[in-house]
């Protein structure tokens, strides 16, 4: 079964990186600002997972260059256990006002990250 795994997994990132989305263009300041608020939010994934690519390709998309944690890996692995609860990906950490919550799903996670910054005017 690991086999099995394995092989999918490295298929998912083949697809992945050639089908992959091109980032949205804003002016430098705007990317400056969006750049500052992705820094409060972390993902915590795994790289060959489907549900993790889902949520990679729209950070793309919309180009949040959000923090990305392997939860296979320590630290992370117990940070995402002892903060979230339990140990699924993708999981987004965000940190507002010295609070920290978990978010899991990960159409949850695009729809909250596309409905807190994907309304900011684009240019080509």
């Amino acid at each position: 079964m690991f086999v099995i795994r394995w092989i999918l997994g490295r298929i998912v990132l083949l697809v992945n990186a050639l089908t992959a989305p091109k980032p949205a263009q804003r002016p430098a300041e705007q990317q400056a600002k969006l750049d500052q608020a992705m820094a409060r939010y972390s993902l915590y994934q795994y790289d060959a997972c489907p549900f993790c690519v889902k949520v990679r390709r729209a950070l793309r998309r919309n180009n949040f260059n959000i923090e990305l944690r392997d939860a296979k890996q320590e630290p992370h692995r117990s940070e995402l256990e002892a903060g979230g609860g339990r140990l699924m990906v993708p999981c987004l950490r965000i940190e507002e006002a010295g609070e920290v919550r978990w978010m899991y799903e990960s159409s949850d996670i695009i729809a909250y990250l596309e409905q807190q910054y994907g309304d900011q005017p684009q240019t080509a």
